[in-house]
């Protein structure tokens, strides 16, 4: 099949310093995580829309307590980077990145609402990163950080079965990229985070070693130069009595020079897919390709029974979008809309949801359905519940390693 041929995860952690560096700075807690999500479309053939891995924060690496070692690993895929603190300052840090692997570079074309595997590639590459961490304002209880990351990565591009015969791919190619943004509060690396806010502003550049056509007898681009902004506000609560959560998100973006390598794409609702992820409940991931975007997503999450183990989650999503060349479709606004039944213990939390992208083009009309899985395993807090102190006994232990998945 296809997707498998592919590879059987989308290897989507974000490029550069992964989507774990979320606070702009070094991730100064110990962290082991393995991340799961999919989503699956009703109506139509998608574009598999998945990743799997395993985080792993490291503070103290190596016995040093200036060092902590920062890994995601994916299934063909691995991006780490080396944190030293006050490497540059008392409080400027800096980060050493290496990431490479399989698929992360492929490309999936979708127009009008249709996934055209005969105009899709595979993308495989390496990279490595310089980041520069700063803390402005190391007293104060809401940090603000600024981060300065310069990046090469080199990709690679093959054909898959499918691709058309005629369908020329893309050279490989060597990327120079550069972002730089202010972050004042953040989020941690969590499905259905707690307590969360954050006010954030981005610029990222692309400069490529040269342009180049490719395609249908050179009917597309590859831009020299690209310039992205965008900014980000969002806040996370959780109310301490009926432990009902709310996540309410706004981002919006603008582009200069896009192509289809650095255009915004929305689409799916996969939460950790990237550090700034575009989701549209009930859409194919990376469906809409956009210059310029502004979102605002939701989620409202409710307990069902008095341990707060079993929930019901609310999403929904809408965008206005200014559609990238020879993407456009009927009209400016994309909204969707979810539900999903939630279990979470201390250390496991599991989705298992529907949503209805209530814009979508299909060939029946406007309207698309999907369903989806979301899980997160902490591995250091099942370690914390399975070994804790108790009373000795084969039962006592045997009921550990039960509660290491529930109460």
């Amino acid at each position: 099949m296809f997707g498998l041929t592919r590879c059987g995860f989308l290897v989507v952690l974000t490029v550069w310093a992964g989507q774990f560096a979320l606070l702009a700075q070094i991730d100064p807690y110990p962290r082991a995580l393995v991340q799961l999500g999919y989503n699956g479309a009703l109506e139509g053939k998608s574009p598999l829309a998945a990743y799997m891995f395993y985080y792993r924060n490291a503070p103290n690496f190596l016995g040093r307590t200036n060092l902590t070692l920062r890994l995601a690993l994916a299934p063909v895929y691995l991006d780490t980077e080396l944190g030293i603190a006050h490497a540059l300052g008392e409080n400027t840090d800096l980060g050493l990145g290496l990431a490479g692997g399989g698929y992360a570079d492929s490309y999936d074309e979708i127009r009008g609402g249709r996934f055209l595997e005969n105009e899709s590639f595979t993308g495989h590459g390496g990279e490595a990163s310089v980041s520069v961490y700063h803390c402005f304002n190391p007293d104060s209880q809401i940090p603000l950080n600024g981060l300065l990351r310069g990046i090469v990565h080199y990709s690679t591009y093959h054909r898959t079965d499918q691709t058309a015969v005629n369908f020329q791919l893309p050279s490989d190619q060597t990327t120079f990229s550069f972002r730089t943004g202010l972050r004042w509060g953040g989020k941690e690396p969590m499905l259905f985070p707690d307590l969360a806010m954050e006010l954030s502003a981005w610029y990222e550049g692309y400069f490529r070693t040269g342009s180049e056509r490719y395609g249908f007898a050179g009917d597309r681009e590859i831009e020299t130069i690209t310039h992205l902004f965008w900014m980000q506000a969002l806040l996370a609560y959780t109310f301490p009595e009926s432990r009902q959560n709310f996540y309410i998100n706004f981002t919006a973006g603008t582009s200069v020079n896009p192509d289809r390598f650095s255009a915004y794409r929305l689409g799916a609702l996969l939460p950790l897919v990237s550090e700034f992820p575009l989701s549209l409940p009930g859409y194919y991931f990376n469906e809409i390709s956009a210059r310029n975007y502004a979102l605002l997503g939701a989620n409202y999450i409710v307990p069902l029974d008095p341990k707060h183990h079993w929930n019901v989650n609310f999403t929904g999503t809408t965008a206005l979008v200014d559609y990238l060349t020879g993407f456009a479709l009927p009209g400016n606004w994309h909204s969707g809309v979810g539900a999903g039944l939630l279990y979470q213990s201390q250390s496991l939390k599991v989705m298992v949801g529907y949503a209805y992208g209530i814009d979508a083009v299909r060939s029946s009309g406007r309207g698309a359905q999907s369903i989806g899985v979301l899980m997160q395993f902490d591995l250091g807090k099942a370690k914390q519940e399975l070994f804790s102190p108790g009373q000795p006994g084969r039962w006592r232990g045997f009921q550990k390693v039960l509660g290491a998945l529930g109460d």
